[in-house]
């Protein structure tokens, strides 16, 4: 199964004072953290979708080994980031499999995760599979989204939403990892988050 990391990470950060593609956590910045993660865990490609802050989101990425894309309507939500970041996929890599979804605030999350959300999906070169991490917390990210549903998942993209509503739609064909053993789906969303304990 050929997989391609898709880092969404182009959104301005309002109630972080700043873009968080950008932003340094604990020496380095979050989308060369979450590119890093990506790769670590066995994705093949790193795609960033980066909007906010073009330049140095792309500077970052680059260096950490992903390709670019940028998302002109970034302002619009993620919906739109990862229709963006799966059209891109599908244009650079058209034997890419599946696509897993990682967002750029979650730092906690670990190369572990995604190699056990990229675990449950072998075997399902036919595009097919759909995995997502689970915590206590309930269903979050990484997420494993097969080929097969990319033209489907398209239009439900939109605002906020992400592919959660396809998700729920399919839950049936998810298959669920548990993953609070080895990452933390915390998210960075005010400076305070900044400080709290790992």
């Amino acid at each position: 199964m050929s997989v391609v990391g898709i880092v969404l990470a182009a959104g301005a950060g309002s109630r972080m004072g700043g873009p968080k593609a950008t932003l340094d956590f604990r020496g380095t910045p979050l989308i060369t953290r979450a590119v890093r993660t990506a790769l670590a865990g066995g994705c093949d490609q790193v795609c960033a979708v980066v909007g906010a802050e073009i330049e140095r989101a792309t500077s970052y990425a680059e260096a950490a080994g992903a390709f670019v894309v940028v998302n002109d309507a970034w302002a619009e939500g993620m919906g739109g980031s990862l229709r963006a970041g799966l059209d891109a996929v599908e244009a650079a890599e058209p034997q890419a499999s599946a696509a897993l979804v990682l967002l750029v605030d979650q730092p906690y999350i670990t190369a572990n995760a995604v190699a056990a959300v990229l675990s449950a999906g072998r075997g399902r070169e036919d595009g097919g599979v759909l995995a997502a991490a689970v915590y206590e917390t309930g269903r979050g990210h990484p997420v494993l989204i097969g080929r097969a549903h990319w033209e489907a998942l398209r239009p439900t993209l939109s605002g906020d939403i992400g592919a959660r509503a396809y998700l729920q739609a399919h839950q049936d064909e998810l298959i669920l990892v548990p993953c609070d053993a080895v990452a933390d789906p915390r998210d960075l969303d005010r400076p305070e988050d900044l400080a709290a304990p790992s």
